[in-house]
């Protein structure tokens, strides 16, 4: 059932004519055991300020029976998802019961069946609007207010909500289970999880902390419970310290369910998709994000949950502020004290190319509706959100900021906000006048360059207005033969203003512009400290530096203002001498891409034999043995580096690498469907399946290609999240470019014909499989077809982003 997507307008209207009570919703899940129903009854107390007006219910289900105050509605009137509501009084009781069949899209609710143990789990994920597909309720982030479940499932099956059930009684064919009122939550942020859940739980601190899977991960999640558990012990008391409230539920729930992209912030059940769970012993850096997301959704809790925007043009609030907060807390609470530096060298550079291209956006966007919301996850709200807010805390100082946020949640806890609450919460703390600064930061959208030379700092804004206030620090560095060759002798902190401001600098070596990277901002040097900075990367003595030169030099690359192959020195130059486990995974992953995205097709081969030859060398390091395998098997071109994989295969039993391995093969044309067949004999993966299909995807064969193409679009057989980039990265291979023009062409024709599914998988399917290659006739058609009004806005904006990429690597690929 298509819904028409609620303005802004009216969510306004309705908001001022309606307070919601409370829910107590009935959910029947039994017959999604065998089949594709789910059943509900969606009791909706509410007052009306207005007696006499009407309004509408979202409910995008088959309504069987409604009633208001007792008396029964007219069900031929419900149209788009929305059943009126005339002659309100002013209390109400709304009574509808409703059915959903499409239980297999993932918009709202995914039915899934476990390949490997035909086990059925259901899981909900409902934002921004898709509550109303599984019971009817008002379904906006200002409308918020307790919700009391009880639900109706099979008697193997355990059911997980937003706190733990009260009671769990036997019913003739099943059980039911009774959880108790949640405090007043928007619809967006409750859930029901259901199936035979694997479950582990551990009395941390003050909170009841239980982790969940389905069965054939058992032991993976094992494997990762202590991590897990102990991060999430440590996020909550840094956490309830630093904001001045500790989380007031003694349960906190994460369930791992299959075919979900990301991760959801439910209050006090985070529901994540199990591609987190890494199959083979996760890396360092798999680590860190693995962390760092259990903090992102453990500080919606207090950023979303607790306090939530009134409209979804300040999704930053909920969505930046987590991502800002995940490595604050990583930081401060953690082993892994170099989040920042992750951050940086994974992550950041994803904001300055979206905020470069034609779908960047303020960070606070205008949105007239739901679906235009849904275009606004992205790394703009996300990672360039983080970064601004990271520039705020170093503007005003991180102990005003801190007291600020106390003040907030202290004032607005569990309402709903707008932008100027928080800036006045942290303004008042700081005794600062924010109002031109978030004018600035939060309302204009591209990114300022920051030039040092000759005594200045030059600032230049994208736009025609003034370049933004920037308060940094700029690093001097000396060389002293010692250590890593270079020594920071001082630090000169800075804050601009205007489009130039005079600094007195130290004689150095190097003058590292934004070291620390406080700010968000492309930073450029003169031509001799730019030559410095690239020769000299890996002498900096800090993660965080050597992170900052090697992402400036690749934002040169995206600019055309660097040859790919000067990138490759600078990066691969520092591989072979880094030591940080932080930044080996990501300047890999980033030498990978330069290889084989932006690197003319004359000069494939041999840059791709340097990487080769470097993850070999750092294979033999134990901490980055892991990644630099995995580089080595996605690019080895030799029988010394195939026999090194081998080795390495044999000596683990490592499946992981193995498929690896075989996936590169076939790339290269070396097929063996008896190695693929007993791969996934010995897999224990109940995903494993995806791993073989990758094997076909990698095949320079127009009818594997085509295959794998239908398995993702038409069947809809790829999980969404690790396994969709699995997938794509083996299809996309760089060398196959006649080959695959046709389907990035089809790539563009299915972003048309899009329609229906969850906004989760929506984003996993065309965010993952993005094309790399394009001709001319490609681009054309990309950009025609992003403005064409039908297509979804979270498509619109990947589309838009990915032609300006892909635009860019062909100029970079023409030399």
């Amino acid at each position: 059932m298509e819904a028409r997507s609620l303005t802004r307008a009216e969510a306004e209207a309705r908001a001022a004519l309606v307070t919601v009570d409370r829910y107590d919703i009935a959910v029947d899940l039994r017959g999604l055991l065998e089949g594709p129903v789910l059943e509900s009854t969606s009791t909706i107390t509410f007052r009306c300020s207005t007696p006499g007006a009407a309004t509408f219910v979202d409910c995008v289900l088959a309504v069987r029976t409604a009633t208001l105050n007792g008396v029964p509605l007219d069900l031929a009137t419900a149209e788009d998802g929305r059943l009126p509501l005339p002659d309100l009084a002013a209390d109400n009781v709304l009574v509808v019961t409703a059915t959903q069949d499409d239980t297999a899209e993932g918009a709202g609710i995914l039915r899934t069946v476990d390949p490997s143990d035909g086990l059925v789990y259901v899981w909900t994920s409902f934002e921004p609007d898709e509550a109303s597909r599984v019971w009817a309720c008002f379904d906006q982030p200002d409308l918020k207010a307790p919700h009391a479940f009880t639900v109706s499932a099979p008697a193997s099956w355990t059911v997980t909500s937003n706190d733990g059930p009260q009671s769990v009684t036997d019913l003739d064919d099943g059980r039911l289970w009774t959880f108790p009122d949640t405090p007043p939550l928007s619809t967006y942020v409750v859930v029901v999880n259901a199936g035979p859940f694997h479950e582990i739980r551990s009395e941390r601190g003050d909170h009841d902390l239980g982790i969940f899977c389905r069965q054939s991960l058992r032991g993976i999640l094992e494997r990762d419970a202590p991590m897990i558990l102990d991060v999430t012990e440590q996020g909550l008391a840094f956490f309830g310290e630093q904001f001045g409230r500790p989380f007031p539920q003694r349960r906190y729930d994460q369930v791992f369910v299959p075919n979900m992209g990301g991760a959801m912030e439910n209050w006090g059940c985070v529901t994540w998709g199990d591609g987190m769970v890494t199959r083979a012993a996760p890396s360092y850096n798999e680590q860190v994000y693995f962390a760092n997301v259990i903090l992102h959704e453990m500080a919606h809790q207090w950023f979303g949950d607790l306090v939530t925007m009134q409209w979804w043009d300040d999704l930053w609030l909920n969505e930046a502020f987590a991502s800002w907060a995940a490595d604050w807390a990583l930081t401060g609470a953690t082993r892994f004290t170099d989040a920042w530096a992750v951050f940086l060298a994974q992550f950041k550079m994803y904001g300055y190319r979206d905020d470069m291209g034609p779908a960047t956006h303020p960070i606070r966007a205008e949105v007239p509706d739901v679906a235009s919301a849904t275009a606004n996850f992205d790394n703009i709200t996300y990672v360039k959100g983080q970064a601004v807010l990271a520039q705020l805390v170093a503007y005003v100082g991180e102990g005003a900021f801190v007291a600020g946020l106390r003040a907030y949640f202290r004032d607005h806890a569990w309402g709903n906000t707008r932008l100027d609450d928080l800036m006045t919460a942290i303004g008042t703390a700081a005794d600062r006048d924010l109002d031109a600064w978030t004018r600035d930061w939060l309302d204009r959208a591209g990114t300022d360059t920051l030039t040092l030379d000759d005594g200045a700092i030059t600032a230049a804004a994208p736009d025609d207005g003034a370049p933004r206030p920037h308060r940094l620090d700029i690093g001097c560095y000396t060389r002293t033969g010692t250590g890593r060759g270079l020594e920071r002798t001082a630090v000169v902190e800075v804050e601009t203003s205007g489009t130039s401001t005079p600094v007195e600098l130290p004689d150095a070596d190097v003058h590292l512009l934004n070291d620390g990277d406080l700010t968000f901002a492309a930073v450029r040097g003169d031509e001799a400290t730019t030559r410095a900075l690239l020769d000299g990367a890996a002498e900096l003595p800090t993660a965080l530096g050597r992170a900052l030169a090697v992402t400036t030099a690749w934002d040169m690359v995206v600019k055309g203002e660097l040859p790919t192959r000067a990138f490759l020195d600078s990066v691969l130059a520092v591989l072979e001498r880094e030591d940080s486990p932080a930044l080996v995974e990501p300047f890999l992953t980033l030498a990978q891409r330069a290889v084989e995205r932006w690197t003319p097709d004359a000069e494939l081969a041999p840059s791709r034999q340097r990487l080769a030859d470097v993850a070999a060398a750092l294979a033999q390091v134990p901490e980055h043995r892991q990644p630099a395998l995995r580089t080595l098997a996605a690019t080895a071109g030799t029988a010394e580096h195939f026999a090194l994989l081998d080795e390495a295969v044999a000596r683990a039993d490592d499946t992981d690498l193995a498929w690896w391995v075989l996936t590169r093969r076939a790339e290269l044309g070396d097929t063996s469907p008896a190695e693929v067949a007993a791969l996934l004999e010995r897999d224990p993966d109940p995903d494993a399946g995806v791993r073989a299909l990758c094997v076909r995807a990698a095949q320079p064969d127009l009818a594997a290609k085509q295959e794998v193409w239908a398995e993702v679009f038409e069947k809809h057989a790829v999980p969404a999240g690790s396994a969709m980039a699995l997938v794509a990265s083996a299809f996309w291979r760089p060398g196959q470019t006649e080959l695959l023009l046709p389907f990035a062409r089809r790539y563009v024709d299915e972003a048309l014909q899009m329609s229906g599914g969850g906004m989760l998988a929506v984003m996993s399917l065309f965010r993952m499989m993005v094309p790399n290659v394009a001709d001319d006739d490609v681009l054309a058609l990309g950009r025609a077809a992003a403005d064409d009004p039908a297509m979804q806005p979270q498509v619109r904006s990947t589309m838009l982003t990915a032609m300006d990429t892909l635009a860019r690597m062909k100029r970079a690929q023409a030399g």
